[in-house]
């Protein structure tokens, strides 16, 4: 299987994570957010996805703080973007557009 190919079902799965957790979040308790944005964190650590990683770490952490809702809902929008990402400057550029509108 080519690189290209392994990488497009990491995404894939990571994508379907993160449409479950945009489909359940407002049932989702903070602890729970913070498990499944960790675990996206690992997973595009895993396999280079380093814009994806920097937004979920961001989301997991935040997940367990005042306003976790605002936060949550603000990582999410910017997931696919993170996603499609390949190049590792984007982490910068996502998290400062994040920064931004959370503030």
């Amino acid at each position: 299987m080519a690189a290209s190919e392994s990488l497009n079902i990491v995404r894939a799965r990571i994508g379907d994570r993160i449409a479950d957790i945009e489909r359940r979040v407002s049932r989702l308790r903070p602890v729970d957010i913070a498990a499944r944005m960790e675990a996206i964190r690992a997973l595009a650590a895993d396999h280079g996805l380093t814009a994806l990683e920097g937004l979920a770490d961001y989301g997991a952490h935040h997940a367990m703080m005042p306003g976790h809702a605002q936060a949550t809902r603000a990582c999410l929008d910017h997931m696919d973007e993170a996603l499609d990402s390949d190049r590792a400057a984007d982490r910068e550029s996502i998290l400062a557009a994040l920064a931004i509108r959370l503030h």
